[in-house]
């Protein structure tokens, strides 16, 4: 399953980088276009387009970066009663409902569609991974009032 998982989040991520180079690459021609020049003091379009550049190169680096993490990562299996840890995929119960979360170097926040249920990456920065890491099957939490399901 997590073999499944990984190749999905890597589509994923091959897909938004594709999806935001060429955006990139968009807004650096219009930032260099002779065309965009300020037709007078305050005119900013040039420089808006330059920031948008500028933004948007940076965000296809940390991109390329978690793709290239994600193309050499393999994760590791955990038993049932296990110490979560990095790569774990966590079930929780969080107020009634059960969430999935995989612990991953980086990309937090996506939110991966993985056999009928949606799994979101923590990387090692976000609060909930902190407090996830070391607990094991059927231990809660209070703050988020959370219990652990099953660990993977």
């Amino acid at each position: 399953m997590k073999s499944e998982l990984l190749e999905q989040i890597r589509a994923e991520l091959r897909t938004q980088l594709e999806r935001l180079s060429k955006a990139a690459f968009e807004a650096h021609a219009a930032a260099t276009d002779p065309g965009s020049k300020a037709e007078g003091k305050y005119d900013t379009r040039s420089l808006e387009a330059s920031y948008l550049a500028a933004g948007q190169a940076r965000q296809v680096d940390e991109l390329a970066e978690s793709l290239r993490i994600f193309e050499a990562l393999a994760l590791p299996d955990f038993d049932a009663n296990a110490a979560i840890d990095a790569g774990a995929l966590v079930e929780v119960d969080l107020a009634g409902e059960s969430e999935f979360f995989l612990l991953s170097p980086t990309a937090g926040g996506l939110v991966i569609p993985h056999q009928g249920r949606e799994v979101t990456l923590l990387t090692p920065e976000s609060g909930l991974s902190r407090k996830l890491l070391g607990m094991s099957t059927g231990e809660s939490l209070d703050v988020p009032r959370l219990r652990v399901v099953a660990v993977s």
